[in-house]
């Protein structure tokens, strides 16, 4: 009988079909369903939950960052046994990661297993045990992980960035659970987590290299049962923009500015928001006891800024980061965003280099191979549904810290069409193919594929082709960049954050800042962002104490 009416009622599917045969159909309980058939040997799918850690508060704070530690656990049809052991037969990968505005829970394998990977994502995202013991388990080892983490600056530097960029609210909200919260967090409370948010408005389910009667056949099985939210929220926002896919990744030592794969979301109906607070820290949402699911996914970022110097004994460089409000995901800008952070580039000073790695970006040629006292210097892009962030980070010797403001201030300065160093017309076609060859480039990988499936459909609504993609890039001129440049880095306050030995001796970054026209000068310090963190330093340097003392007594 049920299974008369899921067919009965697929009659009265919506479906949309658009270029490059990706496919979208809305199940009548509200779970999308959206494909690609493009061929291969291999198959790779997806489920992708809008939620995340900037629609978590008080009482919810690290429940995705736990809930991604415990995917593909036990589950109310398998004991965790059970489910290694079907994911080792099927071969390929299982992948879990949660992120500010989604979770996903992704696979790949051969082509003619995708019942067997719809069966074990479905089972891990619908009915997942989350027990105490398993909690445990995993509270152990992500405390471990997250000690390791915050002691890297490379990995830590560009959250503790969030939280100072959006003090106290949405994509300032830790991506971590932190050590104290891990401690106290019960099962419970992720459990009513996962039941609040882990509906059906909220699914998507995309899958590359299939059939999509056969993975809309699949999906009415795994998912057709779901009830629709009994009073639905506006927590879905539908932002039906054409937007690009995954924009701009943060440059590393190792890789050249690559493409940003985890697209956030917008709702048209947000503003994006900045407040300044002089010397202050500014004041939180005022949530009730138990804010619903719409309450929070309508919450708009509001970005404040601020600055924090973090002393960390015995670093060998001095990192700053130095960054400002960017552009939301749905602006028709981002693409001119993008090709500036591609043509601002930049890496390590140890970077292998070579033609198309970067190595005439400005950051390479006016910076690392000018200054030998800078050992990584790069411009970093993260965009989300209604804010972003865009900047530029430098570690330099500690002997040099007193000229790193200057330098990026300078950097920066040039871009905005007011400098001396102009932007080139060979410059800008040099950024504009970089960034077009890293985002096909991206897409030979089949998991890749089907996230940028996934997190296009979920931010809204369809697939942007890689050819409607160039278009927009191609169309940025230099006077655009100047535009932009000058729009993101002008109209509101930088956000500035210093890690290393005598951090202090960075001086009056702010101030410099201001010099150059970026800011007033007086921004605010982020005292919450600087205990936490001389509470974290602490609890480190007492293990390591006992670690040696461990080491010296054997």
């Amino acid at each position: 009988m049920l299974r008369r009416q899921l067919f009965n009622a697929s009659r009265r599917l919506s479906t949309a079909r658009h270029a490059h045969e990706s496919v979208l159909t809305t199940l009548p309980n509200g779970v999308r369903v959206t494909s690609e058939n493009s061929p291969g040997h291999f198959v790779s799918a997806g489920i992708y939950i809008d939620a995340g850690s900037r629609y978590e508060y008080g009482r919810t704070s690290g429940c995705s960052h736990l809930l991604d530690r415990l995917a593909f656990k036990s589950t109310s049809n398998r004991t965790s046994e059970e489910m290694m052991d079907e994911i080792s037969k099927l071969g390929g990968q299982f992948i879990s990661s949660s992120s500010r505005e989604a979770i996903h829970y992704q696979a790949v394998s051969y082509s003619n297993t995708l019942p067997q990977i719809l069966s074990v994502l479905s089972d891990t995202v619908l009915s997942p045990a989350l027990t105490s013991e398993e909690l445990e388990d995993q509270r152990l080892t992500t405390a471990f992980e997250v000690l390791e983490i915050k002691q890297k600056p490379e990995m830590i530097l560009p959250e503790l960035l969030h939280e100072v960029a959006w003090e106290g609210n949405t994509l300032g909200n830790p991506l971590m659970c932190d050590t104290e919260r891990l401690g106290t967090i019960q099962a419970h409370e992720i459990q009513e987590y996962w039941r609040e948010w882990y509906q059906p408005d909220k699914i998507l389910v995309a899958a590359v290299g299939v059939d999509h009667e056969e993975l809309l056949k699949l999906s009415e099985r795994y998912f057709g049962h779901l009830e629709a939210r009994k009073a639905p929220s506006n927590a879905t926002l539908n932002a039906r923009q054409s937007v690009p896919p995954h924009l701009l990744h943060p440059s590393s030592n190792n890789t050249r500015p690559g493409l940003f794969k985890n697209l956030s979301t917008f709702s048209p109906s947000l503003a994006s928001v900045s407040s300044l607070f002089p010397q202050s820290s500014p004041s939180p949402y005022n949530f009730s006891s138990h804010p619903s699911v719409a309450e929070l996914s309508s919450l708009p970022a509001r970005y404040t800024g601020g600055q924090v110097y973090l002393p960390k004994p015995d670093s060998e460089f001095t990192h700053l980061f130095v960054g400002f409000e960017g552009l939301p995901v749905f602006s028709p800008d981002i693409y001119t965003l993008a090709t500036l952070q591609v043509l601002l580039g930049g890496g390590g000073s140890f970077s292998a280099g070579g033609p198309g790695k970067g190595m005439y970006s400005r950051l390479y040629t006016n910076v690392l191979n000018q200054y030998y006292l800078v050992d990584h210097c790069a411009s970093f892009h993260h965009c989300y549904r209604d804010s972003g962030l865009f900047g530029v980070a430098i570690s330099v010797h500690p002997t040099a810290m007193g000229s790193a403001g200057e330098i990026v201030a300078r950097e920066l300065y040039n871009v905005t069409g007011e400098g001396r160093g102009g932007i080139t017309e060979t410059e800008l076609s040099r950024a504009k193919n970089q960034l077009k060859s890293s985002m096909v480039m991206a897409l030979e990988s089949r998991l890749v594929q089907c996230e940028d499936l996934g997190r296009q459909t979920q931010t809204h609504g369809r697939k942007v082709s890689a050819q409607e993609m160039q278009e927009r890039i191609d169309e940025v001129t230099v006077q655009d960049i100047y535009r932009v440049a000058k729009h993101v880095f002008t109209r509101g306050e930088p956000t500035i954050l210093g890690m290393g030995e005598n951090v202090e001796t960075l001086g009056d970054v702010a101030g410099t800042l201001k010099r150059w026209g970026f800011g007033s000068g007086k921004v605010w310090t982020s005292f919450r962002v600087k205990k936490k963190w001389m509470d974290d330093l602490e609890v480190y340097e007492a293990q390591k104490r006992m670690m040696e003392q461990e080491s010296a007594s054997s």
